[in-house]
């Protein structure tokens, strides 16, 4: 490739999930993470739903399908996740994660996964169709570093 890339904003929109009751994952969302609905259609043609909540700075797209086929096993835990192709997770940065961990957990919220990693915590939680969410926050920057952000694109860390 040669020449510059034309400057422009970007940003995520949105991040999808396929889910077998979507009514059950709106109210998931809403009473675990805060999000709302704010649109909500059938896909002509598919008779596919398809539910957009906003929250955490982004759209969550809600997808059910009839006959779809459940979340293969072995997805719900970012250890054996990796060895699947495709997205793993969409993470939300929080400004107190550990505690914010601990609400969910007395929620009811299934935790399979915590990491501290190079001044970073990340504790991977199950929404209700055990797809996963990773609660992050950046503890303190590495040292010697310049920003936060290095640590994850430096680190090993997912």
């Amino acid at each position: 490739m040669t020449g510059t890339a034309p400057q422009r904003s970007m940003h995520i929109h949105h991040c999808a999930i396929s889910a077998p009751d979507v009514e059950a994952s709106i109210a998931w969302y809403r009473e675990m993470l805060g999000f709302e609905v704010v649109w909500r259609t059938i896909i002509p043609g598919l008779n596919v739903t398809l539910v957009q909540m906003r929250g955490a700075g982004f759209l969550l797209e809600l997808f059910q399908v009839p006959g779809a086929a459940p979340l293969p096993e072995g997805r719900s835990h970012p250890n054996t996740d990796f060895r699947t192709h495709g997205v793993k997770h969409f993470a939300i940065e929080v400004s107190d994660a550990p505690e914010f961990v601990k609400e969910l957990q007395a929620k009811g919220v299934e935790v399979v996964h915590v990491a501290v990693f190079e001044g970073t915590y990340g504790a991977f939680i199950l929404d209700n169709s055990g797809n996963l969410i990773e609660i992050w926050q950046y503890q303190q920057p590495p040292a010697g570093s310049g920003s936060a952000n290095e640590t994850r694109q430096s680190g090993s860390r997912t």
